[in-house]
């Protein structure tokens, strides 16, 4: 895959590519995940997959709706 470049905003915002929105399924107000692993920013769009991927890593089954409950509490 060819590499696309945005710029950071005087907000701390970037523009996704829409070639890479579209490929990811990425929509306005589809929440990400950030975090940094080994120097790199990764921005990883919370989605059903995403959500399975941390089975095994929790404790108990996660379903989305306990996942969204629970980052909306954080953000409080």
């Amino acid at each position: 895959m060819q590499d696309s470049f945005t710029t950071l905003s005087s907000k701390g915002q970037i523009v996704i590519p829409v070639e890479l929105r579209e490929k990811l399924g990425i929509e306005a107000g589809t929440r990400m995940a950030v975090r940094i692993e080994q120097d790199h920013l990764i921005l990883e769009p919370i989605t059903e997959t995403y959500i399975r991927s941390l089975r095994g890593s929790l404790k108990g089954p996660v379903s989305m709706v306990e996942a969204r409950n629970r980052e909306h509490r954080l953000e409080k």
